[in-house]
């Protein structure tokens, strides 16, 4: 039963670090693929984020959190799937609300409320920066890059310590962890950035709107 749970989780740990290193190096030329699953994810995590913002309790903790959450990430992968600008839209939120959190959490920031209030602060920035100047494509490939990033490091992270601390802070984990694993996510997002950079040089996404596109 051990090594089944063990051999279970060293695969959902291949798994999670494979999709990863795909956003990380691939993401803008993955992006159309990858609208609907970042969109569903940044949802359920802002709305459960919100819900425990607002209500209190641990972060999918209650049935309320998980019914919010899945609602907004359903409607968040819709309209990624429907709309490019929504999509853009999603992934500089995130890039900024991620980004913000985990930096406000890792220098020991303990209010929630507070934390929630000024990532989604920033997160409105960064989405009015994008389109004001025209910062689309370096968004995609700076978010996945970043994201990718996180995920494979997370998944990395999860198989030695539970999700919940991750969760709870990931930038105190990783330095829990050794000062050396933050320094390959630092290294190896700069390296997805440069890597896209390269791929992408004389390629851009099609804007797109679903809705009004003819069956």
């Amino acid at each position: 039963m051990v090594n089944e749970s063990l051999f279970t989780l060293m695969c959902a740990g291949v798994i999670g670090s494979l999709f990863g290193l795909l956003m990380a190096f691939f993401g803008y030329r993955l992006f159309l693929l990858l609208l609907p699953v970042w969109g569903f994810f940044f949802g359920l995590a802002l709305g459960a984020d919100t819900i425990q913002t607002l209500l209190g309790g641990g972060f999918l903790g209650t049935i309320t959190s998980w019914v919010v959450g899945f609602v907004v990430g359903a409607v968040f992968a819709v309209l990624s799937y429907l709309f490019y600008m929504f999509a853009v839209a999603v992934v500089a939120g995130s890039l900024g609300y991620v980004v913000t959190a985990v930096i406000l959490r890792g220098i020991g920031l303990s209010a929630g409320w507070l934390i929630w209030i000024i990532a989604m602060i920033v997160a409105v920035v960064v989405i009015f920066v994008t389109f004001r100047f025209n910062l689309q494509k370096w968004v995609i490939i700076i978010a996945t890059a970043v994201l990718g990033t996180a995920v494979t490091i997370g998944t990395f992270i999860m198989l030695f310590f539970p999700a919940s601390q991750l969760l709870e802070n990931p930038v105190k984990v990783a330095l829990q962890s050794s000062w050396l694993l933050m320094l390959l996510a630092i290294v190896m997002a700069i390296a997805g950035i440069v890597v896209q950079y390269r791929q992408n040089k004389n390629f851009t996404l099609d804007s797109y709107n679903k809705w009004e596109e003819p069956a």
